[in-house]
């Protein structure tokens, strides 16, 4: 990641509610319709050597309805007689059965070692579906939602190596070449690793474009690559153009390249190793900076050009290119900074600071060339300024005002496992990591397709909030938009410990969340109120609520799938097909 550059995600102060005071719990009954289904979902329950925290994201918690977003309200799923069955909703009051779109051709019952059936929707006429025993399949659909319409024909299929689940898929035009494009991601075996899981994971980028051969036109598979990581990606999606790649995930993903291009990675490795030594020595006080260059022998004072500004400094030896330049961390006092040649050849630069005081975390901004010595008075004035916040008793002086913090009081929804996850964008042509963001504490909490054009938003947890974030790969200078807020709802996911799924509304107008079994929270963006209410604490007008709603499914088998449209929730259990009406329709 040496050439990347590093971002960071700009929320949007407008979309954001300082004064936001809560959920409140709505009894307004909400209409729960359910549809029984002639064959129960095709589940795959994990293995005994599927024993790891990224066979349970992979595979356990996988979601089993595929909402299909060119068209509305449209779900999917696979049975276990292998037919993907599809109910397109008009009217809640008149629901049609699950009916039958396609029907996969292998008898799935004949492996033992296969994973769940995956679809994945590429365009508003193409999909590709996995069998889970590691066939792909390239369908033209027709219109979809439509029995007239609607009809899946195979024009691709090959078997890729070990079973995989469909990951993301796009479809484009490249070069006026139909192309389309297919992440495949696994979990495999890792003999190397003996001190992990012995586990990694491969996110598979394959390339597939239709040719024409002797008049001919057929779809051949024109690229696969590999990426390999070892957690599971959050988030994964292929640039609608096809260029490029965006993954949010615990650990970082590279792609695996050929003998040559390795062998030109590890002399690029040896040369940097080579450089191990600092360009420059920097230590400070409150007062000052002093710098330490070593020089060659042979340069003497009239060789050195040393320019000072408030902001800035430069240091040119001869005619050859600057050997340190840049914007200095802080201001100084250009007027009174010095330089000198030591004794033993070395060029000792002095800068007086502007603010006397604060210490500077860096010298030149972005320049990681130097190196920070700190003299023992200062490592024991600092060890000193820490020393109450490191003690063997829990609270060693109780009569203070503020206490050290105890971990035992921080709440659950403060706690993150991975709290150093990153957002990495991948160049589909170097292969090369081009913008990477560290989201620290940013928890991810979902993803949502809003325009299925663009690529699918993904949800942060912002200290108490949850952010939607589009991105948008060919903006550079906006390539992550902040588009939605959902007011406290990173807070109050954190208290649901049995959540299975989490979703919103495209339109933005609520996001829900379901547990294992049974129950659906739903919680609606603040909306005016019909009557006057009065915050009597502070005695004001309230303008607005936002309603927490529960609904209590009834069923007794786990649920497996969890979709949210505009209008309403979709629920999928072993039997049955729930459908919640959240918003009434325009």
């Amino acid at each position: 990641m040496a050439g990347a550059a590093q971002c960071s995600l700009q929320a949007k102060r407008l979309l954001l509610d300082p004064k936001f005071e809560g959920y409140k719990l709505s009894l307004e009954p909400l209409a729960c319709y359910q549809l029984g289904l002639d064959a129960a979902v095709a589940e795959v329950k994990l293995r005994d050597d599927q024993y790891t925290l990224d066979h349970m994201r992979a595979f356990g918690m996988y979601n089993y309805l595929h909402l299909d977003s060119w068209y509305q309200d449209n779900v999917y799923y696979v049975d276990q007689f292998g037919r993907v069955m599809n109910l397109a909703v008009t009217l809640d009051t008149a629901l049609q059965k699950p009916r039958e779109v396609f029907r996969l051709p292998t008898d799935l019952t004949a492996y033992d070692n296969r994973l769940c059936a995956s679809i994945h929707f590429s365009s508003s006429s193409w999909v590709t579906v996995s069998d889970g025993t590691g066939r792909l399949y390239l369908i033209k659909s027709g219109k979809r939602g439509n029995s007239a319409s609607e009809k899946w024909e195979i024009v691709f299929n090959e078997e890729l190596g070990s079973p995989f689940i469909i990951a993301h898929s796009v479809s484009f035009l490249k070069c006026d070449t139909h192309t389309v494009a297919v992440l495949l991601l696994r979990v495999e075996k890792d003999e190397l690793d003996t001190k992990g899981s012995g586990f990694h994971i491969t996110l598979e980028w394959i390339t597939i474009a239709e040719t024409s051969k002797e008049g001919e036109h057929r779809y051949e598979i024109f690229k696969r690559r590999v990426l390999q990581g070892k957690s599971v990606p959050h988030y994964a999606a292929i640039e609608p153009s096809g260029d490029g790649l965006m993954i949010i995930s615990y650990k970082p993903f590279k792609f695996m390249q050929d003998e040559d291009d390795k062998s030109e990675e590890n002399y690029d490795v040896k040369v940097t190793n080579e450089k191990k030594d600092p360009l420059y020595y920097w230590q400070q006080t409150e007062d000052d900076l002093t710098i330490t260059v070593h020089i060659p022998q042979d340069i003497t004072k009239d060789d050195i050009k040393v320019c000072f500004s408030p902001d800035n400094i430069c240091v040119t030896l001869k005619d050859q290119p600057p050997l340190m330049e840049g914007k200095l961390y802080s201001s100084v006092d250009h007027e009174s900074c010095t330089w000198i040649i030591r004794e033993d050849k070395s060029l000792e630069i002095s800068l007086i600071k502007k603010n006397e005081g604060p210490r500077w975390p860096e010298l030149i901004i972005g320049d990681t060339r130097g190196e920070f010595i700190m003299d023992s008075s200062q490592c024991s004035e600092i060890s000193e300024s820490l020393m109450h916040l490191t003690s063997e008793v829990m609270n060693p002086n109780p009569e203070k005002e503020k206490p050290p913090c105890n971990a035992q009081e921080l709440e659950e929804c403060d706690a993150f496992l991975e709290d150093s996850a990153s957002l990495c964008r991948f160049d589909g042509d170097t292969l090369k990591v081009t913008h990477v963001i560290n989201l620290g504490s940013n928890q991810y909490l979902f993803s949502v397709v809003v325009d299925p054009r663009e690529m699918p938003c993904f949800c942060l947890r912002h200290d108490v909030d949850a952010l939607l974030w589009q991105p948008h790969s060919d903006q550079p200078e906006n390539m992550w938009e902040h588009i939605a807020t959902f007011n406290a709802l990173g807070y109050v996911q954190a208290s649901k410990q049995d959540k299975k799924f989490m979703a919103c509304a495209p339109d933005y107008s609520y996001a829900a969340l379901c547990e294992c079994l049974r129950r659906v929270f739903i919680y609606r963006q603040p909306a005016p109120l019909s009557t006057v209410l009065y915050n009597r604490k502070e005695g004001r007008q309230v303008g607005q609520v936002a309603k927490q709603l529960v609904a209590t499914l009834e069923s007794n088998d786990p649920i497996l799938g969890f979709q949210a449209t505009n209008e309403r929730l979709f629920v999928l259990t072993t039997k049955t097909l729930f459908l919640i009406k959240v918003n009434s329709g325009n």
